[in-house]
């Protein structure tokens, strides 16, 4: 029998490569806390009609992309695609939205059939941020604030740029995707095929397209900031006043509409050209509509989400990558039945006395010299050796792997002191 391999676009995250994924999350999970955002989990597995209620059902994600399969009790089920419309069914089924303000954030996989390709998996993680009850460009302005200090926390805001609009509320929209279609219906045997099958379903997704020729043909299009009400245009103003006085930089672009149908009014994406083509790395906008399309009560909502492998090939093309760290500080090593046991409870004795200290045990026997080997290659910086000759005098021998000083006895009660001592030495 053959090898099982894994799913195609859905990869193995190796150990070698965890410490960076560490790194970005906990430093985006330090910011948000700093914000007053709290964390939110929800299944990956949901009803099918969640996501076709709310993403529209035809967009790409539900009309070829969607993992969805009936269950043994002939229910259609669906591996989120994305973390909002999963966000809104949480906060509104336990009561979450109701007169209250939310700022929540959420991390894990979502799922999407598409063409596997560098930084774009059927298996792709993200951070979502969402914020519920707040209708003013305020909040907008914060959740942008948020995501620019991020960059500037890893280092990489140089190579990010913020691009945004405004595509109004529902009734704006309708006017402008009137306008759009009577426009573009001239040159419809000119369009890409995606454009046609989208001209009478979702035209404004057309704006969005990667084909040169289409763009062409939208060069004279109507733009949709034309078609405003002052509603929009004052919450647009609003939002980019904040953004002026915070010192976040901005480009306005008129064709970003984003994929969803539920967005309104604010959309943005921070777009990089670091690796190769332009590549966004994280995206969002307004919903207002959301929760009540999902039988809620009508909730203002804004929010945005990240994609983090992409985010994980920038920190590595940029080299703003984090020093990798040592796999153990203590390298504990021993010889025979005895010392073996005793080497045991000396590593739990030091993990228990320190909270910071990285104690690895050398398991599995074998010589000294093999033992040495992969105490060198952990890292550690002091190799603790345990024998009969240590183990009868109540003794280990400590060796300074990383520095010139002589192998020396310890007496096993003054260990934990000697390596307080020790690190203190090395600070």
């Amino acid at each position: 029998m053959g090898r099982i391999q894994s799913i195609r676009g859905m990869n193995d995250l190796l150990p070698e490569a965890s410490p960076l994924w560490q790194y970005l999350e906990g430093r985006v999970a330090d910011l948000l806390k700093r914000y007053g955002y709290r964390e939110i989990r929800f299944p990956i597995v949901e009803q099918t009609e969640l996501f076709k209620r709310s993403i529209g059902e035809v967009t790409d994600i539900v009309e070829k992309e969607m993992y969805t399969f009936a269950d043994r009790n002939g229910d259609s089920l669906t591996l989120r695609p994305e973390g909002t419309a999963s966000c809104v069914r949480a906060c509104d089924q336990n009561g979450l939205l109701h007169n209250q303000i939310q700022r929540l954030w959420y991390a894990g996989p979502m799922f999407r059939h598409e063409r596997p390709q560098k930084g774009r998996l059927r298996q792709f993680h993200q951070i979502g941020v969402e914020t519920f009850g707040m209708n003013g460009p305020d909040i907008d302005a914060e959740l942008i604030a948020i995501s620019a200090r991020l960059w500037q926390d890893l280092g990489i805001d140089h190579a990010l740029t913020l691009e945004l609009n405004s595509i109004g509320s529902s009734e704006c929209r309708g006017r402008y995707r009137q306008a759009l279609i009577d426009y573009l219906s001239q040159f419809e045997a000119q369009l890409d095929a995606d454009s046609q099958r989208r001209l009478h379903t979702n035209p404004m997704r057309i704006l969005d397209s990667k084909v040169p020729e289409t763009q062409a043909l939208l060069a004279d299009a109507p733009v949709l900031s034309d078609y405003l009400d002052e509603a929009s245009r004052s919450h647009f103003d609003g939002l980019c006043a904040r953004l002026d006085a915070i010192g976040v930089s901005y480009t306005f672009n008129p064709k970003l509409v984003r994929g969803l149908d539920y967005y309104g009014l604010t959309v943005f994406e921070w777009t990089t050209t670091a690796l190769g083509a332009q590549g966004t790395v994280c995206a969002g906008g307004r919903y207002d509509g959301l929760v009540e399309q999902l039988g809620g009560k009508p909730t203002p909502a804004v929010g945005f989400a990240m994609g983090l492998e992409r985010l994980v090939l920038l920190l590595q093309a940029l080299e703003a990558t984090p020093e990798s760290e040592a796999l153990a500080d203590v390298y504990i090593m021993a010889s025979g039945e005895a010392a073996e046991v005793q080497a045991l409870a000396i590593a739990e004795k030091l993990r228990g006395q320190s909270d910071d200290l990285k104690v690895l045990l050398h398991c599995g026997g074998g010589s000294y010299k093999s033992q040495f080997k992969k105490a060198d290659k952990s890292g550690a910086s002091l190799a603790i050796i345990l024998g009969e000759d240590e183990l009868a005098n109540g003794e280990v021998s400590v060796k300074d792997l990383r520095g010139q000083s002589e192998q020396q006895r310890v007496a096993i009660a003054e260990l934990s002191q000697f390596i307080s001592q020790f690190r203190a030495g090395q600070a």
